[in-house]
């Protein structure tokens, strides 16, 4: 199967363009956004641009460069990410296991593009990997006269533990790029970036997708009945990942998201330990790591619908039959709108924490505990957790 077509960034692909046909393309550059707008994606269209035989705005999809990299088959486009760190005995049986993981993962990916990996280990960029990459960089392309390297969630570089090897490493290839070899890295997270590493890549900032082009997504992948694609399209605020999230769920996934979001809001509004404790213990303590990220999406989804009701903005609540609670919160238990956006940063930050291999009980209960200081700061909270 090849690579779906890129939707949204028309702008920042047009500007791309220019530059690589004006020859002024950096050798490496950082595409930085919010999560799941494609950036990848777009790592992926440059360089099919960058190998393309036509000198035209967009890959030609024709020649042999761009039929073997729409099928992640091109021998000089390398595409690395995160992967979990498997068991090894020394560092080359480990490099070895990584190249391995990573080919069965780029033939998921050709086998079926729109679904998202499920790991038991929190994945990351490890030293290994990277000497990959410098072993590849030192050798000669195999067609033409160019490589490129599309690193992925490149702020994994710095894992959980917090080891700065891998992005050490990298950093040297920065320094001293070989001759013909194109580094593009994106990130969700470029502050987590070494600031070495962000000094010496030029960045350029890729923005959400706009809801037709997402619906058009679904439409041409035919991913869901045509009665649930503006519906996703909607949920998935400019996230084509989130829609996908949305799409794999189907329409009883959704529901129940959603209604794990709003059981997740009222433990936090009920002003009872036992409440949070109990939602908390919900959750598996591990594994499942997209269903809690799932959940916690959706729990924001109700935090942004509990804004607009304290905004004065009803209308704007994706569900109308959610007024009257949303309302109810509001008046009767003093949601304010300070303490709502403070909760969705909160939010925000336990969906950082679900990436890594933290217990989601752990995470549950302690933003719970927070969520109500912020949603509800006039309230005695005795018994808190």
């Amino acid at each position: 199967m090849a690579l779906p077509a890129i939707h949204g960034h028309a702008e920042v692909r047009a500007a791309l363009a220019r530059a690589v046909r004006s020859s002024t393309f950096p050798q490496s550059i950082l595409l930085h956004g919010p999560e799941g707008v494609g950036k990848e994606r777009l790592g992926l269209w440059i360089a099919m641009l960058l190998m393309c035989e036509q000198e035209l705005e967009e890959p030609c999809g024709r020649c042999a460069s761009c039929r073997l990299g729409e099928r992640l088959e091109h021998p000089d486009v390398h595409w690395f990410f995160p992967l979990p760190r498997p068991d090894a005995s020394s560092p080359g049986k480990l490099r070895e296991k990584l190249e391995d993981a990573r080919a069965v993962e780029l033939q998921r990916r050709r086998a079926n593009p729109f679904q998202e990996p499920e790991y038991d280990r929190a994945p990351a960029h490890f030293l290994a990997s990277i000497r990959t990459v410098q072993r590849l960089a030192s050798l000669r392309p195999t067609s033409g006269q160019r490589m490129v390297f599309v690193i992925g969630d490149a702020e994994l570089m710095v894992p959980q533990e917090s080891s700065p090897e891998a992005a050490n490493a990298f950093l040297k290839l920065l320094e001293e790029p070989p001759a013909g070899m194109t580094f593009i890295l994106t990130s969700s997270q470029p502050g987590a970036l070494l600031p070495t590493i962000r000094s010496r890549v030029p960045s350029i900032r890729v923005t959400s997708v706009p809801e037709r082009e997402i619906h058009d997504l679904l439409t041409e992948a035919d991913l869901v009945p045509a009665d649930q694609r503006a519906r996703i399209a909607r949920l998935s605020r400019g996230s084509v990942r989130r829609a996908l999230r949305l799409v794999t769920s189907g329409a009883g996934g959704l529901d129940a998201d959603r209604k794990a979001g709003r059981d997740l809001l009222l433990a936090a509004l009920a002003n009872d330990s036992t409440a949070r404790l109990g939602a908390a213990h919900d959750r598996r303590p591990a594994g499942a790591r997209n269903d809690l990220v799932s959940q916690l999406d959706a729990l924001a989804e109700w935090l942004r619908d509990l804004l607009a009701v304290a905004s004065g903005a009803p209308e704007r609540v994706t569900d109308p039959d959610a007024v009257p609670m949303l309302a109810r919160a509001v008046d009767q238990r003093g949601v304010a709108v300070q303490g709502v956006m403070e909760g969705l940063e909160r939010v925000s930050r336990a969906r950082e924490l679900a990436q890594y291999n933290v217990n989601p009980q752990l995470i549950v209960a302690d933003l719970l505990r927070k969520l109500q200081r912020d949603l509800l700061p006039a309230t005695t909270t005795g018994g808190s957790t």
